[in-house]
């Protein structure tokens, strides 16, 4: 997926009452430069603090039904709503001043309200590109009964199944690909709902302080108290959704790809972001970026071999699943020149072949989290073919192609040129095996 980054277009102010504390508060939201992100500002402390919303902010210990963020002394609770309209509108670059703990809860508990509000505020393209996250292998989280796993997908997609011992909510499960309008018309809307048991029970924390059967859907034994049908009739599945959307703002990136949760809430949803963010800390720093290049150091980060068989000296351009390309310099230091050959040193064909393979190989990593846990082995080598030698002072440039990729299986077409002459091709067949 590609597009440029987001704000809106003028700031403004959304007020109401925090759904635990009960208190008066004025959130206003205000447009930022690119590369910001999404960042909660505190304005009632003095001096101002300022709360980022990635991974490292999230205060685990404090999530009870609702994500908390927190910065030293300073904390917000029940930013998840606020999230889901920002990420399900495609914003990714924000300011959110707040004059209190808790944002407050739309008056109907759902986030339509607050989407209306930004979309009158008009949201603006901005003249930077986004950077997604894409998903390249599936990622799995378990624990307790919870599982969540997201694969690799041409889009944004979220697929959620809940399970209520209530006969009122019972399971329900949905799969939808998620865009800004499919956000606004289908997600947006769904309340927030909660058992009459566990009313009782946050109400005894000194909980939901400012919820109300106005706020909220709350269901008992007999069925919904509120007055009025449901939106949906599966409107509590889509409101997990609408909080999961939240939650995995912390990722760090929008994401790319397919997420299918079971049963989860908040905080594994929580834990399940900070994973992503962590895989997706690794892959930037697996991966050259536009303009970028690997030297030696980082070479050496990610291939397994060490002198003197460490036969490449920087990686030029890298393109996922794609294209690599490599140079090697060839020096008269090299340890084969010893007895290939006395006094007439050219370089063995073999070891060409196999420089050829090691930059393969990066591009082959560059596939896989936890590249550490792998080592790359030939499988075959095709229609190899040897032009010109290649002596010392030649500096020998490889360009890859992958053709196939299956699994860790790759096939790739490699050339090698000296001074813009070929001097040897192959076709190379590799796969990765776990160390």
């Amino acid at each position: 997926m590609i597009r440029n980054q987001k704000t809106i277009n003028k700031q403004f102010t959304f007020s109401g009452t925090g759904l635990h504390t009960g208190r008066k508060v004025n959130t206003t939201f205000l447009p930022s430069g690119t590369g910001t992100g999404i960042v909660f500002r505190r304005v009632d402390l003095d001096p101002v603090v300022e709360i980022p919303a990635r991974s490292e902010y999230i205060d685990l210990n404090e999530v009870k039904r609702n994500t908390t963020i927190v910065n030293g002394n300073a904390v917000i609770h029940t930013v998840e709503h606020i999230l889901a309209a920002v990420a399900g509108l495609q914003i990714d670059n924000l300011v959110i001043e707040i004059d209190g703990e808790e944002p407050p809860e739309p008056k109907d508990g759902s986030v339509a309200s607050l989407v209306g509000k930004f979309i009158d505020a008009g949201i603006k393209e901005q003249d930077e590109e986004l950077e997604y996250f894409k998903i390249v292998t599936p990622v799995a989280y378990q624990k307790d009964d919870v599982e969540i796993i997201v694969l690799p997908y041409d889009g944004f997609r979220i697929s959620f199944t809940i399970e209520y011992e209530n006969p009122h909510i019972g399971t329900q499960f949905l799969s939808i690909d998620v865009d800004p309008d499919v956000f606004t018309e289908k997600i947006a809307p769904a309340r927030t709902f909660a058992l009459m048991s566990d009313v009782d029970m946050l109400k005894s924390e000194g909980l939901i302080k400012g919820g109300s059967l106005e706020n909220a859907i709350v269901v008992n034994e007999n069925g919904i108290m509120n007055k009025g049908p449901l939106r949906f009739k599966d409107e509590f599945v889509r409101h997990k959704i609408l909080d999961i959307i939240g939650d995995l703002t912390f990722a760090g990136a929008p994401i790319e790809g397919h997420v299918i949760a079971i049963r989860s809430g908040h905080n594994y949803n929580l834990e399940f972001a900070s994973m992503l963010s962590e895989k997706r800390l690794q892959s930037e720093k697996k991966l050259i970026k536009t303009g970028e290049s690997w030297d030696i150091n980082r070479i050496m980060d990610i291939m397994p071999h060490r002198y003197p068989f460490l036969l490449v000296d920087r990686i030029l351009e890298l393109e996922d699943k794609k294209r690599v390309v490599g140079i090697k310099n060839i020096t008269i230091n090299e340890p084969f020149f010893i007895g290939h050959f006395p006094g007439h040193p050219i370089m063995p064909a073999v070891l060409i072949v196999e420089a050829m393979a090691q930059v393969g190989g990066i591009l082959l990593f560059s596939s896989v989290d936890d590249h550490e846990k792998y080592l790359v082995y030939f499988m075959s080598i095709n229609n190899a073919k040897f032009r010109r030698p290649v002596v010392p002072g030649d500096q020998i440039r490889f360009e890859l192609e992958l053709k196939s990729l299956k699994k860790r299986f790759c096939k790739m077409r490699g050339l090698a040129y000296v001074d813009g002459n070929i001097v040897a091709e192959a076709d190379l067949t590799s796969t990765l095996v776990l160390r």
